[in-house]
């Protein structure tokens, strides 16, 4: 499956582009691109994009940089390319063909999309590659940046993570300080099966292996361990298949490049990682533009 291709199913709608693109254009262009204007002829012209300072990156972005550029009044697109070569195999930063002035009204905000999607999607491979081979899945969190969130987690599949909820209203998640609203974790667990539809399951996050013990005996569906050592994990994870092998184990809390692949080798079957979309670096791309 092509990075772009995970932009064009029901996660991205059509109209949230859309949406997108407009408020980021009024954003930027206000009333006009008085520079442009003033220099630019209203001919055709067209600009392959490449990114020659991130020749890793693994760009996520097409259709919301089309979505830029289409309602800028930018054309159809050209061959994609990378570092000023065409791309094998897989497609990524777009070029662009339309007139020139609505191109490079369009620039700025198409290549921030391009940049920080391909950046989230970069970092997710990276942790992908590191915890390869345990079982451990890698998926994504809520920190997102806010109005972008359909995007980046596009972006993590597109780099072979998985998504964890995409809002409130997705999944319960018990935390700590639901924990200590509702009495401690067990009231927690019953409150939320007697409240919640029967179709969602009940994750309640533990940082002891009394709090552990205690989601277990409650019902729990899914066990999320914060802030865990790679031992502490792994005694977890033990207690969990033998007491309840059917709840599923995730791990979250000081998560990162250097520590992620001991904590998969603990035996969870997934590993939350905000960093995946609120640390990313942006990729190096840009826009070169010539008359047609």
């Amino acid at each position: 499956m092509e990075a772009t291709d995970l932009l064009k199913g029901p996660l991205v709608p059509p109209t949230a582009l859309l949406a997108l693109a407009r408020a980021a254009l009024a954003e930027d262009v206000g009333r006009g691109d008085v520079t442009s204007l003033a220099t630019v002829g209203p001919g055709p012209a067209r600009g392959p994009a490449s990114s020659p300072g991130s020749p890793s990156s693994s760009p996520a972005s097409g259709r919301p940089s089309r979505s830029s550029t289409r309602q800028a009044g930018g054309g159809p697109v050209l061959g994609a390319r990378r570092g000023g070569r065409p791309r094998r195999g897989r497609r990524g930063p777009r070029g662009r063909r339309g007139g020139a002035r609505q191109i490079l009204a369009a620039e700025r905000v198409a290549l921030n999309l391009v940049m920080r999607l391909s950046g989230v999607a970069t970092l997710t491979s990276r942790y992908v590659e590191t915890v390869r081979g345990t079982g451990a899945r890698i998926t994504d969190t809520r920190k997102t940046t806010p109005g972008l969130r359909a995007l980046e987690k596009a972006a993590v599949r597109a780099g072979g993570g998985t998504n964890h909820r995409s809002g409130l209203d997705d999944g319960i998640l018990i935390k700590d300080n639901h924990v200590a609203l509702a009495g401690g974790v067990a009231e927690a667990v019953r409150r939320a099966r007697e409240g919640a539809p029967h179709l969602l399951k009940v994750e309640v996050e533990v940082e002891s292996s009394e709090e552990l013990r205690e989601a277990l005996r409650a019902g729990a569906d899914v066990i999320l361990l914060d802030n865990m050592t790679p031992d502490e994990v792994r005694a977890s994870v033990e207690l969990v298949r033998v007491e309840s092998p059917g709840t599923v184990v995730e791990v979250s809390g000081g998560v990162n490049l250097g520590t992620v692949r001991a904590l998969a080798e603990a035996g969870p079957d997934l590993i939350s990682v905000g960093a995946l979309t609120h640390s990313a670096s942006s990729a190096d791309v840009s826009l070169e533009v010539e008359p047609c």
